[in-house]
């Protein structure tokens, strides 16, 4: 589904073992490129605790001002994993063992495993639709615009390519990439000169050591016109050209 307008998007991770440095994110990085290559611009990311008032607070304000929320953690059978009484309770609805949900979870654990902590999984909030987990078969799911994956990162790249072809989309936003052969200071200046010259089009300055170790720098230019990028790209080059000479 795709449009012109602007598709905007937010990622809500849950979970104190984020927070803590226990567990390190593997997920923002991943969720953030697979959307903007489908033209979704991931605007916003936040992480919170594995408490349900400070999950409620985040995912209304964060639902009311992006187009989507992805949600990553809490989805789990422990005690701890509170996101889907979380979002029920943002959303003002119910929350009830699946029928449907419930049937996955018997793909894969007997139903004489299927124990109180395993059956908290197939909880879902009143109206959410389910979101299919191929790999371990507990599901997401899916209310108004808030969609709800699993903290394990095979886990929720799967339900990600299951929830992809249902967004909307925008025109995806082009990037082109030099390197300056420069000191990020040392090419700073002129690089704003350009940038206030280039309206329409967003230019970064990304310092790196290059392979010998010394400071090096790249430089990034982006926008959703091919013709505004190029020209662009243009006078970052020739800059460029002008200090090498």
């Amino acid at each position: 589904m795709s449009t012109q307008e602007a598709v905007t998007a937010s990622i809500l991770v849950i979970g104190d073992e984020i927070l803590s440095g226990r567990t390190k994110d593997k997920n923002i990085g991943y969720i953030a490129e697979y959307l903007t290559a489908i033209g979704v611009d991931v605007c916003e990311v936040r992480v919170v605790p594995d408490i349900e008032d400070e999950i409620v607070a985040a995912l209304n304000a964060l639902r009311a001002r992006y187009t989507y929320v992805f949600t990553t953690g809490g989805i789990g059978p422990t005690h701890d994993d509170i996101t889907a009484d979380a979002v029920a309770k943002a959303f003002g609805v119910g929350i009830s063992v699946n029928a449907q949900a419930r049937a996955m979870l018997l793909e894969r654990i007997p139903e004489a495993d299927l124990n109180e902590a395993r059956l908290r999984m197939a909880r879902i909030p009143h109206g959410a639709a389910l979101v299919v987990n191929k790999i371990s078969k507990a599901p997401g799911f899916w209310i108004g615009n808030v969609i709800v994956m699993a903290g394990v990162p095979s886990i929720m790249q799967a339900m990600l390519d299951e929830v992809a072809p249902q967004l909307k989309t925008g025109q995806v936003m082009l990037s082109e990439t030099v390197r300056a052969d420069a000191k990020e200071g040392d090419v700073g200046g002129p690089l704003a000169e350009i940038a206030k010259a280039h309206p329409g089009v967003s230019i970064g300055s990304y310092p790196f050591a290059d392979e010998l170790g010394q400071p090096n720098t790249n430089l990034v230019v982006r926008s959703r016109e091919p013709d505004l990028l190029a020209a662009a790209m243009a006078d970052v080059k020739a800059m460029l050209a002008a200090r090498r000479a």
